[in-house]
């Protein structure tokens, strides 16, 4: 059965109903038992109402502030933005955006579309090739039960398109596909030159299963990327649409997609594709940024284009990792319990940003994580640094899709420590 809007709404709302339990760390021991939305209506304290550490926080105001900004982007450069959705794999962040203008929501895999369906999503932007047997008939048969249901997808080589045309056949709704164009030679997926997409593209001609409604790629993978390189290969996207066009390979549809856009680049896919010449059908200008949304204290605030428009505004670092001082061996070092398995690494290590005692928080001047084991992150301390066994000590962190993934209830928290909401992730 299709998931529709109202079973959609029904999930996103049941979500309250879920049990606090053991398999939610971090969460207040004594709240076991209460449902979600009865722990959140009590507004506990993250510092002072039982929650236990580690523990990690996704401030309310920042959150609301970041989904606010790319909206305003995107609206002011005649964007259509679909947020990956992988950053979060949260179906409360997908509405959220969702209600923030968001044409759909960007995934990578299947399984990510049965979530996003599972609630309610009725648009989304497969930034993958599919070749899944499986995968594609559970896609074919939403299609057939839900004529509101748009799902576009990657395509790259002729064998793909044969094993998706396998597949698909018998279904009612042909599945819609952008040609994947690679970002250059040894860059990941995506056809590396201009006369392959067309074979791929008369490939898909040739079989009823698929549409050819545009074309797509991911700057992000430019080789030696700058502002010129990714420029002149979105250029190069850009053409490739136009001469798909010229060549009739859009008729029958209702508009051309052309999309790209990851978060450190989005400001030169805004500029090239402002410059998209009238073709013979709209285009759907498909930004597809998704870190943005907790953005980050590490590898995306260096690389974030709000820092080469700052006019623009400014994404503003959502998530904060709280843990404990539980030993103290020598005065240059200590050690919290937040590892591996709590923290973002794979980019940078977490940052110390604040301490915290009974006395209140201060600054953690003098103090950086040096490494990280399983349970525990190594930190160092210079000469006079005050911290001593129980103080609680606040982390920003590095990429956020690999923030989300180690946790799967995330406190939302007001600036004064209130808790007033938990986000349920799905990975």
């Amino acid at each position: 059965m299709a998931a529709d809007s109202g079973t959609g709404a029904e999930r996103l709302a049941a979500l309250a109903d879920e049990r606090v339990d053991h398999r939610f760390k971090g969460l207040p021991p004594d709240a076991d038992g209460l449902t979600v939305g009865e722990l959140a209506a009590q507004r506990r304290n993250l510092f002072g109402g039982g929650f236990t550490t580690p523990v990690l926080a996704l401030s309310a105001e920042r959150l609301d502030h970041n989904l606010r900004l790319m909206e305003t982007y995107s609206v002011r450069h005649g964007l259509a933005f679909a947020p990956h959705g992988k950053t979060s794999m949260a179906p409360q962040l997908f509405q959220r955006q969702i209600e923030r203008g968001a044409w759909g929501i960007t995934l990578a895999v299947p399984h990510q579309v049965r979530v996003a369906r599972a609630f309610g999503v009725q648009r989304v932007f497969l930034a993958n090739e599919v070749v899944d047997s499986a995968a594609l008939k559970w896609v074919s048969s939403q299609l057939d039960a839900d004529p509101g249901f748009r799902f576009v997808c990657y395509v790259d080589s002729v064998r793909g398109v044969e094993l998706m045309d396998s597949a698909l056949r018998g279904g009612r709704r042909p599945v819609d596909v952008v040609v994947e164009l690679a970002a250059g030679e040894g860059a990941r997926t995506g056809v590396r030159r201009e006369e392959e997409c067309a074979a791929v593209a008369d490939a898909v001609a040739g079989v009823d299963t698929l549409r050819l409604v545009g074309v797509a790629g991911y700057e992000g993978e430019v080789p030696d990327a700058d502002s010129e390189r990714v420029r002149g290969w979105l250029r190069r996207l850009v053409a490739l649409a136009v001469g798909f066009d010229k060549d009739g390979r859009f008729d029958g549809v209702e508009e051309i997609v052309v999309s790209a856009g990851g978060s450190a680049w989005f400001d030169a896919v805004a500029d090239v594709f402002a410059g998209i010449p009238e073709l013979s059908l709209p285009v759907l200008k498909l930004l597809r940024s998704g870190a943005y949304v907790s953005h980050d204290d590490g590898h995306y605030r260096k690389i974030t284009p709000f820092n080469r428009v700052p006019e623009e505004g400014a994404l503003q670092p959502a998530f904060r990792l709280w843990a404990q001082v539980v030993s103290r061996p020598s005065a240059e070092q200590a050690f919290v319990n937040a590892g591996k398995r709590d923290a973002a690494y794979d980019l940078d290590l977490p940052e110390v940003q604040v301490l915290r005692s009974d006395e209140g928080e201060r600054s953690a001047d003098g103090v950086a994580v040096t490494g990280l084991s399983d349970q525990h992150a190594w930190i160092r301390t210079d000469e006079g640094v005050e911290l001593q066994v129980g103080d609680w000590v606040g982390m920003g962190l590095s990429h956020p899709c690999t923030s989300f993934d180690k946790w799967e209830l995330i406190p939302v928290v007001e600036q004064d420590g209130t808790v007033v909401d938990y986000i349920r992730t799905y990975f």
